[in-house]
């Protein structure tokens, strides 16, 4: 039977890598990407379906929800792939930090609007987290990080691979669905290209820094296929390690749970 994995975060880097390698596999593969174009020439490369939307208004989240459980009857892995970081401070279409809606709260309502389909199939879920989630600190009573300086962004985006972190702990707690989050390694691709940071790590060494984006796909892929090193269930992977460094808040399973109640209050869910 093919199996059926939806890749967010697909038309560009380790999505796509990741989408192309499991095409080949015979995975069913379903690419989605928020540029029309990019989305599309790599839904045709790879033989998949392409599913435009964009994180940064959660009423598109819901109706790529809706076409996904429309187009595939069984789903068997969900990769939350998409994401990055806001060099500027600026709101979503839906009034929320952006950081925080396009790398958690997006992620989260199509976890769970996808759930009835991949508890079907039994499935799982790879959330792509980050080592800076080091930096980060989750607040409950300032998720939209109106209280603390920006900083070019970083400090959110730590925050919310943090929050990534304690998603895929909780859903695990929750579902008992596979459900993991990784660190895919410094990729060599085109993030956080308005950073004044990354664009100085590009003048300093051509390319910029970091592994080559077919490494950095690596840990999505062999998570997808169940073919990683043997963790507990909601476990982060740093790059192919499992159980990888994070702050101490990413093992509070209190918080877990208090962020996961939050977050779907903030999308109008029931938690």
């Amino acid at each position: 039977m093919t199996k059926t994995i939806v890749i967010t975060g697909a038309s560009t880097g380790i999505g796509a890598n990741a989408a192309a390698r499991l095409a080949r596999e015979g995975w069913d593969v379903a690419i989605v990407g928020r540029n029309r174009e990019r989305t599309t020439r790599v839904a045709a490369s790879v033989d998949g379906t392409p599913f435009v939307a964009d994180f940064d208004r959660l009423d598109e989240v819901r109706d790529l929800a809706a076409a996904l459980t429309s187009h595939y009857p069984r789903i068997d892995v969900l990769a939350n792939n998409a994401g990055g970081l806001v060099s500027g401070r600026g709101l979503s279409a839906d009034g929320h930090e952006r950081t925080l809606q396009l790398n958690h709260l997006a992620p989260f309502l199509l976890t769970n609007l996808l759930l009835p389909r991949l508890l079907e199939s039994g499935g799982r879920v790879v959330s792509t987290s980050s080592v800076m989630n080091l930096v980060g600190r989750v607040r409950l009573d300032d998720l939209e990080w109106s209280r603390r300086p920006w900083l070019g962004g970083w400090p959110a985006y730590g925050t919310s691979k943090l929050e990534t972190i304690l998603f895929a702990r909780e859903l695990a707690r929750r579902t008992g669905l596979q459900s993991y989050s990784f660190h895919p390694g410094y990729v060599a691709t085109g993030f956080g290209a308005d950073s004044a940071f990354i664009k100085l790590s590009y003048l300093v060494r051509s390319g910029g820094f970091g592994v080559p984006v077919e490494q950095g796909a690596e840990p999505l892929v062999l998570l997808a296929t169940g073919q990683a090193a043997p963790a507990a269930n909601g476990s982060y992977y740093d790059r192919l390690k499992p159980n990888g460094r994070t702050r101490a808040q990413g093992r509070d399973d209190a918080l877990a749970a208090a962020l996961w109640q939050r977050s779907a209050e903030l999308v109008g869910i029931d938690a």
